[in-house]
């Protein structure tokens, strides 16, 4: 981001209205869209506008701490608006290194004003400038605790039972490189379609329009954007659908259920589509792939973007995907991407580490094992199983498969080859397991069942 001698207005305004609707229960992505296609900024305002959304819910918790280390009140009892006024100054002042210290000041004392704080804002300028006094004598003005997991979800901004798990499962040092890898801004991958184009037909457009891409290891029809902004629909390649947005490990899923030219692929929790449509185009115009998604309007979204990247093999199927009586025993691979709590993707969607809670999880696991019970109904003899997420909490993954595996002894885990991804974490019991900041992509889980 260039330097902001004095950043919009415009931009902090609207992402100060975007965060008191998040305050209010929306979710921080449809609340950005929604509000961003309302407004008028220039493209590096909307870019400006959306770091400050993202990142002012992802570093919440820092943010309060600072509040109440630097102020008169706890952060729960400031006014609200006063509350995300003093998150987007505190987050320009300790993220964002191309916004000026006077800047962020300033603009933050004038949005107070602008939004009724009369007084306050001098609150704002006191406490803003209190952190800048604290940092120019060289020390961090945040003091953490000393519990070592407390200070880690605060110096990271995660909640503490999503930090207690971490620890559980990978120890300190990876803990605090995964908490540093999701507070980034996630990057953008692309999937070719082997119909329309080719990787380096692609990547020649893109040299040819000065756009920065690379190959993704381990995923070969991927490509990874770097460091781009603007709107994805005028990059080379987009009308004549050549690529869909897909991230790396998503890609993965779909390599790891390896339909084949002819067959029909069943995927039961379609929306919004992109392993639907990555599958249509490996089975090619001999096979069938049937998309399936309780709600018309995703399946709606689905049919366009076939439609875009020229697959005529696409069904869609309306419906509960816990109840596909009409389906069962129709196709060769059936995939679950099961709905689940996104914890591998919390750089992706900000505010999921604090709509999740242990309880969400539990009431998710029970779904999930409802899905792949009836997915397992609609496989062919012989035929495979995919189970997915893009979580890596063992609730949702390997508890569901173990659950499974037990009361419908039949179905056994079938390991990957050895060819499959690139340094993937492989379990000896077949699971595959893609953690970000090892693999550098979403995290995510799956696991190819077969009946024995």
């Amino acid at each position: 981001m260039t330097t902001r001698a004095a950043a919009p207005a415009g931009a902090r305004q609207l992402a100060l209205n975007v965060l008191l609707q998040v305050q209010a229960g929306a979710y921080a992505d449809v609340a950005l869209h929604r509000t961003l296609g309302q407004a008028g900024l220039s493209d590096s305002d909307r870019a400006f506008a959306t770091e400050l959304v993202y990142g002012t819910v992802r570093r919440q918790r820092t943010l309060d701490a600072l509040i109440d280390q630097l102020g008169t009140r706890p952060a729960d009892k400031q006014p609200p608006v006063l509350r995300l006024v003093l998150h987007l100054g505190l987050y320009q002042l300790r993220y964002l290194t191309a916004v000026p210290d006077s800047a962020a000041v300033n603009t933050s004392v004038d949005l107070a004003k602008a939004n009724g704080l009369g007084k306050l804002s001098g609150v704002v300028n006191g406490l803003l400038r209190q952190y800048i006094r604290q940092s120019d004598q060289d020390a961090d003005p945040l003091r953490l605790p000393d519990q070592p997991a407390i200070a880690l979800g605060i110096r990271h901004s995660y909640p503490d039972w999503l930090i207690a798990l971490w620890l559980d499962q990978l120890g300190p040092e990876e803990t605090d490189r995964l908490c540093q890898w999701f507070n980034q801004v996630p990057s953008i991958d692309l999937r070719v379609n082997r119909q329309q184009a080719t990787v380096a037909a692609v990547r020649t457009a893109f040299d040819a329009a000065n756009i920065a891409i690379e190959p993704i290891p381990g995923v070969p029809w991927g490509l990874r954007l770097v460091n781009h902004q603007g709107a994805l629909t005028n990059l080379p390649g987009y009308e004549a659908g050549w690529w869909s947005v897909q991230d790396a490990s998503a890609q993965l899923v779909g390599l790891l259920l390896d339909p084949q030219p002819g067959e029909t692929v069943l995927d039961v929790c379609a929306a919004p589509g992109g392993k639907a449509t990555q599958m249509a185009e490996i089975v090619g115009n001999e096979g069938k792939v049937w998309a399936c998604d309780r709600a018309p309007s995703r399946l709606k979204k689905i049919t366009a973007n076939a439609t875009r990247l020229g697959l005529t093999n696409l069904h869609t199927h309306t419906g509960d995907s816990t109840d596909l009586a009409q389906l069962h025993g129709l196709a060769d691979r059936v995939l679950v991407d099961a709905p689940c709590s996104g914890l591998g993707t919390l750089h992706r969607h900000a505010d999921a580490r604090w709509r999740q809670t242990p309880d969400s999880i539990a009431k998710l696991s029970d779904l999930q094992s409802a899905l792949l019970a009836e997915a397992a109904r609609c496989v062919k003899p012989g035929g495979t199983l995919v189970y997915a997420t893009c979580t890596l909490h063992p609730a949702e993954n390997e508890a569901v498969i173990e659950a499974f595996c037990r009361d419908y002894p039949t179905w056994q885990v079938q390991p990957p080859t050895s060819a499959f991804g690139d340094g993937l974490e492989v379990t000896p019991d077949g699971w595959v397991r893609v953690w970000p900041h090892r693999q550098n992509m979403d995290g995510f889980f799956m696991v190819r069942l077969q009946q024995g």
